[in-house]
């Protein structure tokens, strides 16, 4: 059964990290995309980070520097290393995966959430000040 599920969420102060982590069970990291969104009521939903094919990797200007995708392939898990966390970082992070095939990670960014078919729950991350 293809699934996926986040967890690492949770509170932090303004400069905090947190790594979240999705379990991909499934999923085969070298074919398809895997990536991190973000909602939240106040902001559309937007791409974080993605991972294609070749290990590939492209990130929103917004956490480009702060942000970190990376695979493990051995343990079928995602994750985001998320550093130096601020307040508008405040979302619902979504981990999610496309159909396509071998796909680098600027054409599955470029694509946007339509092209990512599969979805966690999302793990909550707020950033206080």
């Amino acid at each position: 059964q293809v699934q996926l599920q986040e967890s690492g969420g949770g509170s932090v102060q303004s400069g905090g990290s947190l790594r979240l982590s999705c379990a991909a069970s499934g999923y085969i990291f070298d074919r398809n995309c895997l990536g991190w969104f973000r909602e939240t009521p106040g902001r559309e939903r937007e791409g974080v980070a993605i991972i294609g094919t070749s290990r590939t990797t492209s990130y929103a200007d917004s956490v480009l520097g702060r942000f970190t995708i990376s695979q493990d392939n051995a343990n079928n898990t995602l994750y985001l290393q998320m550093n130096d966390l601020r307040p508008e970082d405040t979302a619902i992070y979504y981990c999610a995966a496309t159909t396509v095939q071998y796909a680098a990670s600027w054409y599955c960014f470029a694509r946007g959430p339509g092209e990512f078919i599969h979805w966690g729950q999302g793990t909550q991350v707020t950033v206080s000040s």
